[in-house]
Order: structure tokens, then C-alpha cells, then sequence
């Protein structure tokens, strides 16, 4: 079904799963992944559906099959290159059935996201009494073992309250309460899937700095070694934001000035810094209750992330000639293009698209302005 030199393995299960049967692998016709450096990945699996004997006549029987309801977990994994990547652990959440009039034409596909999903589904109040938030993120983390969950969790800049400061409550869902308490440390929270089958990782933390060496290079216009398919660029020059103002800290009643005025993140384009941008936004911080050191945490966090997006790419790749699967969170090399916009760049989000004969990546791919940094890039 797919290209040659590519394995496709499909697990499925309410919470251990075994391989999927024949039938089913037989039946697929498409398998879309979306991989995110921010926000819950994804999956679709499009199958297609027909009545093959007495036993179909009153019904699909693969509409009826027991795997493939919502609710029950997805585990895929491709090996390329004698290589294999665990692509997604997940929920499915939607079906969706298209019976067609033509014989043969009819689907049905299942949705689902990553296991976080599965965090956000019950609102409540609790009380964590004097917890600092790694303690409070670790807790509610530990309600979903049932998934393999590896929990890595970082110490935030701030201790934890006491007796005179608020009592720390979670309001929303877990998920909600672990994204609020990241986004008030200037942190991220992701769950990937692995190291190993039917196990996650659950990162809260701040941001991972980029492995120094890219992944191998997306290249155009080179002949035999071009594998783009297509590439468009956009620059922004409306994002670069520094923050600014006078804040009162919570716990001391002092009165200090607040000045972030560039980005403290690895620079990827030659022109980073937002003093050489012609269109830079200023912010006053207004948010109250906050410590200094909680103010600049939030206040270095959006001006990071004004910066990071000046340059997008969007493209697709040709899986089998570029030999590799690409990794989010990760830098990787771009070249064909022209100095402008040949050189590294932040993988922001992948989809991967295997269908019959053919396996593509279409990617978003981010930097913090124009001209490379680098004049040579790994193969």
C-alpha cells in the first residue's frame, strides 16, 4: 500500500493495545498525523468501507468494529530506513461516515488528539494549600499512569506560597490548570509519545533549547537532491513586541521597573535583534498580583515569542527522497532558495500525510528575520 521502504504499524485498544487485524490495515486509505510545538497533536485515519457478503448486509461490518470507537487509544508507528518513529499515542474522539452511491467509494474516518486530550474532560475546584506548581502539575499529572505517562517536570522560578499568599486553587481541567500555571512561569507543557510503545512523555517546563546540530537539509533547485515539493514564505514585520512598565512586587510591596527589550532565545537569521526591526510594537505589562521575578518571566516569554515567527515557511516534502522524519521543536537547515532565506530555522509543526504510493510532510518551519547565519549546511 505505501512506498516501498516504508513499514506502517497500527496498534489499537481501550488502554493496552494489540495489532490491528488484517482487515483493518487492508482497509485504510489514507493516515494523516499533526505533530505541534504548541497545543495537542492529532490524527485522522480514512478507511475505506463496503458490504462483502451476507454478513454486511444489514450493516458495515467495519463501522462495527469494537477498535475503532471513540474513546479507544491509537498507537502509530512507521520504520523508514530500517528506522522507527513512534508517530502518534492517541484518543480517537470522531467518526465520520461518507457512504457513496459508486461502488467502492464510500469511507469512514476516525479523529483523535494525543493522550492530553484525555486531560481535559472534567471541570473542579481543588485546593493545593501551600504547593509550589511543580508539586501541584506533578499531582495532576499522576491521575493518567494509566497511559504510560513519564512525567518530567521542571522547578518553576518561584517557590512556593506561603501562609499569607493566596491558597493555589485549580479551576478548569487539569489541562487548562497545567497550561495556566505554565503560561505564568513563562513555561510550555507537551506529552509526546515514547520512548517506548504505549508510553508518553509529559514535559512542563521551560522552553528546550534546540539541539545544535539541524536535521538534514530541506532542499530546492539542486537537481538530484532536490526533495521540496513546494515552499512559500511569509515575513511579518508587525510581531516583534518588547515589554515594558512599573511593577509592584506581591510579596514585597516594592515598586520596580520592568524592561524586556529582546528576545533571549538562540538567534537564527543574521538580523535578529529587535532593534534592527522597523516595526516594532511596544507593551505596557498591566497584569497585577505577580512577583518581579513572575512579571519578567511573562514578559521575556512574549517577546520570545514575537520574534520567533517573523520569518514562517510553509512546504511540503517528499518523505522517501528527503530519508528522514522531521522533529518538531528541532532546528533544521533550508538551502536552494537564496541567501535570504537559506539557512536554519525552527520546526514548528509537521503533518504527515502517508497515502496509497506516496509519503509527504507538509511543515511549518519559523525564524526571527531574513539573511542565513550559516553558510554551509549538513546533507
Amino acid at each position: 500500500m505505501f512506498p516501498k521502504g516504508i513499514t506502517l504499524t497500527v496498534r489499537l485498544g481501550r488502554q493496552k493495545t494489540s495489532l490491528a487485524s488484517r482487515r483493518l490495515i487492508e482497509a485504510i486509505q489514507s493516515i494523516e498525523v499533526t505533530h505541534r510545538d504548541e497545543g495537542r497533536s492529532g490524527f485522522q485515519i480514512v478507511f475505506q468501507v463496503g458490504r462483502l457478503g451476507a454478513s454486511d448486509l444489514k450493516n458495515y461490518a467495519l463501522i462495527k468494529d469494537p477498535l475503532i470507537i471513540p474513546g479507544n487509544r491509537v498507537i502509530l508507528s512507521v520504520a523508514l530506513t530500517a528506522k522507527a518513529y513512534l508517530l502518534m499515542d492517541g484518543i480517537i474522539t470522531h467518526q465520520q461516515f461518507s457512504p457513496s452511491m459508486e461502488p467502492g467509494a464510500s469511507t469512514f474516518t476516525i479523529t483523535g488528539e494525543d493522550i492530553s486530550v484525555m486531560m481535559d474532560r472534567q471541570e473542579g475546584p481543588v485546593e493545593h494549600p501551600e504547593q509550589d506548581e511543580k508539586v501541584i502539575v506533578e499531582q495532576l499529572l499522576g491521575n493518567y499512569s494509566q497511559y504510560g505517562l513519564r512525567v518530567n517536570v521542571e522547578n518553576p522560578p518561584i517557590g512556593a506560597p506561603s501562609r499569607s499568599d493566596r491558597i493555589p486553587v485549580k479551576q478548569g481541567t487539569d489541562l487548562e490548570q497545567i497550561q495556566a500555571l505554565a503560561r505564568r512561569n513563562g513555561f510550555v507543557f507537551y506529552v509526546t509519545p515514547g520512548p517506548r510503545v504505549e508510553q508518553n512523555t509529559a514535559y512542563w517546563g521551560p522552553p528546550k533549547k534546540p539541539r545544535e546540530t539541524p536535521q538534514r537539509a530541506l532542499t530546492a533547485n539542486m537537481g538530484a537532491f532536490t526533495n521540496l515539493e513546494s515552499i512559500n514564505f511569509q515575513h511579518n514585520a508587525l510581531s516583534p513586541t518588547t515589554v515594558s512598565g512599573r511593577v509592584q512586587d506581591r510579596r514585597t510591596n516594592r515598586i520596580e521597573n520592568l524592561s524586556i527589550p529582546d528576545s533571549d532565545r538562540p538567534h537564527l537569521s543574521a538580523s535578529p535583534s529587535i532593534n534592527n526591526q522597523t516595526c516594532v510594537r511596544r507593551m505596557t505589562f498591566q497584569d497585577t498580583g505577580h512577583t518581579f521575578a513572575e512579571a519578567r518571566s511573562r514578559s521575556q516569554a512574549t517577546t520570545n515569542r514575537s520574534v520567533d515567527s517573523i520569518v514562517t515557511a510553509t512546504g511540503e516534502v517528499d518523505t522517501i527522497r528527503y530519508g528522514a522524519l522531521l522533529q518538531i521543536r528541532q532546528l533544521v537547515g533550508l538551502r536552494g532558495i537564496g541567501h535570504s532565506y537559506d539557512g536554519l530555522y525552527y520546526v514548528k509543526q509537521v503533518t504527515h500525510k502517508l497515502h496509497k504510493g506516496e509519503y509527504k510532510q507538509s511543515f511549518t518551519i519559523t525564524r526571527e528575520g531574513v539573511d542565513t547565519t550559516v553558510e554551509r549546511l549538513p546533507v
